[in-house]
């Protein structure tokens, strides 16, 4: 292969995420609605009947899929189809920032506004199970409680230690996981939307 048609293809190269096709695209929205004069995050209870994750506090969104033109796209989509909204009742939808699960997901975040108060919301019960707002005050004046997942690393019985430097000796590199807390009247949010509700808070403060 010729150098030039390498500088050819570099110069055309958009970079990504190493490995991005294997992983599962989601998007989700963060939904801020005004109540008696106040911003407050809108946050669902994900249905009891779910196959993943029942019960479980989380932020509209859900999958990318092959009718969604961006992951924009998908995170308005799900926010409509899961709390029965329509598009004049979404405006001024920002892109945040998206992060990679250890699970193999890529999750782009957004942040919009719901122009309706709470009475134009007809929650889907297949997916979601009810729906509150916590005032964006609170998380602001609130600092999280953090915990820690560690992971460990095992390899399969098979794993070629005969073609690695050290051999079964391999000092493999361990990793410890921050997972967030926030409790609010008895609620519990935690896992991926508290993380990502964090690093909003940290950017609005």
């Amino acid at each position: 292969m010729k150098s030039e048609l390498i500088i050819e293809k570099m110069k055309n190269h958009t970079p990504s995420i190493l490995g991005n096709q294997a992983l599962t695209q989601y998007s989700i929205l963060l939904p801020l609605i005004t109540i008696d004069g106040e911003l407050h995050l809108l946050f669902e209870v994900r249905s009891l009947h779910m196959r993943r994750q029942p019960g479980e506090i989380c932020f509209p969104g859900g999958k990318v899929d092959a009718r969604d033109k961006m992951a924009q796209a998908a995170a308005i989509r799900e926010t409509k189809e899961e709390l029965g909204i329509y598009d004049q009742d979404i405006e001024h939808v920002f892109p945040f920032d998206y992060m990679i699960s250890p699970f193999g997901m890529m999750v782009s975040t957004y942040v919009g506004f719901l122009n309706c108060d709470e009475s134009c919301i007809q929650s889907n019960p297949d997916e979601v199970e009810e729906v509150f707002t916590v005032p964006l005050a609170f998380f602001k004046e609130s600092e999280p409680q953090i915990h820690y997942v560690n992971f460990e690393v095992k390899p399969q019985d098979d794993f070629p230690f005969d073609l690695i430097a050290n051999g079964e000796d391999y000092q493999w590199q361990t990793r410890q996981m921050e997972e967030y807390f926030y409790i609010y009247e008895g609620r519990v949010i935690w896992g991926l939307t508290a993380r990502v509700l964090n690093a909003f808070v940290e950017m609005i403060r």
